[in-house]
């Protein structure tokens, strides 16, 4: 082994210019390769983290306007959802495996001490937790409990927090909401981009005391089971419109009565689209390192040329096609590897300094995905000059230049 290796060394030195330019090509081709995945992925994950833990199973139900007049009654009548309707989902359809609700209660004053905020707040069902993948820090979120015993329990965010408690444990806490009292039961990540905060309260207390103890809800969110393809879910939403429809005496077929956002088709798409971006990214990156590999294959050829008459010694001294083979085929991977392995580690040092100023992460399989490359590339490009080699008779490459 030690000999092959310094074969291939003294066969590089002699051409040491064209070997860098040759191996520029492929150390350019990995680097744009690594590049191109890391941008794909960083643009993937991006738009997959707006998801964030939201399950994406699921499909929210808003109330609409009717867009055509039935049964007696005129178009632009509002629809509104009611907890009858979330009991109907659940019973109705086998397909649903979690249901969920919220309602919004306009602005509110939140009042501790002497510090004071505007805050939103939110009437929510416990399943809202797991479906809208809410992340508690402290404490714990609304509770059956609190939806059966209309307790005044409220949630808030780490921006409330900061702001009225100043680093105080803020659980149990007594907090005014214009002039009722709640109790601070836990504190979640909440979104730093909100103007304002926004906070959890249980929905049977927030009807009560906000919504003239109306049943109503602003939306209702499901979770799917068993829906595997994009037919059945049109088939299932179908059925949930049918149904809801007869309950509130609209259209079967008005899209304005009731609003569907199915999160699951969206996410499909997203993956669809990216599925797309991510094959057409390795068309490119494979096209500019083709060149490289084309390149490599090109100065191989040379140096077998250059070294016919030394090939014709190796043979008529008793050397097998195999090592000749060997030789060819383990310069021109070392190339393509040494190469290659400096345009990826360029690469991957360039997107994991835009990562840190992103704050995203660099999948492990790009830089996996471009070794494997490397060395397919190496074996592709020496396979043809390989093969030349071999291929040679002894007494013709001992004429040759002779």
């Amino acid at each position: 082994m030690r000999e092959l290796l310094l074969e291939i060394w003294t066969s590089v030195r002699r051409n040491k210019l064209r070997t860098f330019l040759t191996g520029f090509s492929v150390a350019w081709g990995i680097f744009m390769l690594v590049i191109l995945l890391g941008s794909g992925n960083g643009l993937k994950n991006g738009v997959t983290s707006n998801f964030g833990n939201y399950a994406t199973n699921s499909i929210n139900l808003y109330g609409g306007r009717t867009s055509k007049p039935y049964m007696g009654y005129q178009k632009g009548r509002r629809i509104r959802l009611w907890n009858s309707d979330l009991e109907i989902l659940a019973r109705e359809f086998p397909e649903v495996d979690e249901v969920a609700a919220n309602s919004w209660f306009d602005n509110h004053t939140a009042t501790y001490g002497n510090e004071y905020t505007k805050v939103w707040l939110r009437g929510s069902l416990p399943k809202i937790e797991q479906i809208e993948g809410v992340e508690i820090v402290k404490g714990r979120f609304v509770n059956d409990a609190d939806i059966r015993e209309y307790r005044k329990s409220l949630v808030i965010d780490q921006a409330m927090q900061s702001l009225l408690f100043k680093g105080a444990d803020p659980l149990g806490a007594r907090i005014k909401l214009d002039s009722t009292v709640f109790t601070v039961v836990g504190v979640y990540k909440g979104d730093a981009q909100r103007s304002s905060s926004s906070c959890y309260i249980p929905l049977t207390t927030g009807q009560l005391l906000y919504n003239a103890n109306s049943p109503e809800v602003n939306n209702a969110i499901i979770t799917i089971k068993g829906v595997h393809t994009t037919e059945a879910m049109k088939e299932f939403e179908k059925r949930v419109i049918r149904r809801l429809s007869a309950e509130h005496h609209f259209a079967p077929d008005d899209e304005s009565a009731i609003w569907l956002d199915n999160t699951m088709e969206t996410y499909k798409n997203f993956m669809m689209v990216f599925a797309g971006i991510n094959i057409f990214v390795w068309i490119i990156g494979l096209g500019t390192l083709l060149a490289g590999i084309v390149g490599v294959s090109n100065i191989m050829l040379v140096t077998v040329t250059e070294r016919t008459s030394e090939f014709g010694i190796r043979k008529a001294l008793g050397a097998k096609p195999v090592s000749i083979i060997r030789l060819i085929l383990t310069e021109s991977v070392m190339i393509t590897a040494v190469f290659g392995y400096l345009g990826m580690v360029f690469g991957v040092a360039m997107m994991e300094g835009v990562n840190y100023m992103l704050n995203q992460t660099l999948d492990l399989g790009v830089a996996v995905s471009a070794t494997v490359v490397l060395v397919i590339a190496g074996l592709i490009a020496g396979y043809v000059p390989a093969y030349r080699a071999a291929q040679l008779k002894t007494i013709d490459a001992l004429r040759y230049n002779k």
